[in-house]
């Protein structure tokens, strides 16, 4: 945590992503400062709020945790590794910290909003069926979604669980009027395949999915699909629902 003692190549390794090897010969080659003096010891015990390291001509900025919004191309898989498919982690070039993982799954087909972080206690946060944290997707079907859906939608569907799912909200989104195939639908859980399963159930089959918020926060619509960015501290706090 912020303000803690750390070992000097145990911090440089988390913050740039380095190997302990590769942190160890930058020392070596005496490219690691300490409050402007050059350290030839990884072991040495340093305070990141209050020492200046400078590594490789890159200051270290520390920050315990980082966390990324994606905007998520279909196509790739919303895990950490995978044998077969491309990962979320893999479009992520150049993290500023180790140990990340997605907030949740989206479906490989499905793109959006998508939180990248290393931030254990945020994610469980944001996916524990206790919070009922509010996640928005844009829906296309298949056929036309009427109202007599929308408002079993809306009251909760079974979808072959044990338990019907939780009440949903849904805003159809209409052309002079009339009822299309396109809605925005929002719910509190996070089931497998869940909104293509609560639209299956009701008749329509999901033909195009997009997560566009969570909680509080907004995809940021400038971010093309495998584009992504810090969140700001603002945005942050929207995810949290502060």
């Amino acid at each position: 945590m912020a303000g803690k003692i750390q070992r000097l190549d145990k911090l440089i390794s988390n913050s740039f992503d380095y190997s302990r090897s590769q942190v160890k010969e930058l020392i070596k080659k005496k490219k690691v400062l300490v409050n402007d003096n050059i350290v030839l010891t990884p072991e040495l015990k340093v305070n990141p709020d209050s020492d200046k390291i400078v590594v490789d001509g890159q200051n270290l900025n520390y920050a315990e945790f980082v966390y990324y919004m994606l905007n998520k191309p279909a196509g790739v898989v919303s895990a950490t590794n995978d044998n077969t498919c491309k990962t979320v982690l893999e479009l992520i070039k150049n993290p500023a910290k180790s140990g990340l993982f997605p907030v949740g799954r989206l479906d490989k087909d499905t793109e959006g909003l998508l939180i990248i972080t290393n931030d254990g206690e945020l994610s469980h946060s944001l996916l524990s069926p206790k919070k009922h944290v509010d996640k928005t997707y844009y829906v296309e079907t298949d056929a036309i979604i009427t109202d007599e859906m929308a408002d079993k939608l809306e009251k909760g569907v079974d979808i072959g669980d044990e338990k019907p799912t939780l009440p949903a909200k849904i805003e159809i989104i209409k052309v002079d009027n009339s009822n299309t195939n396109k809605a925005y639908l929002t719910i509190t859980e996070g089931r497998f395949h869940q909104v293509k399963r609560m639209f299956k159930s009701v008749g329509p089959t999901v033909t195009f999915l997009k997560r566009i918020s969570m909680s509080k926060l907004m995809l940021d619509e400038s971010l093309k699909p495998g584009e992504y960015r810090e969140l700001t501290d603002e945005e942050l706090c929207l995810l949290k629902g502060e």
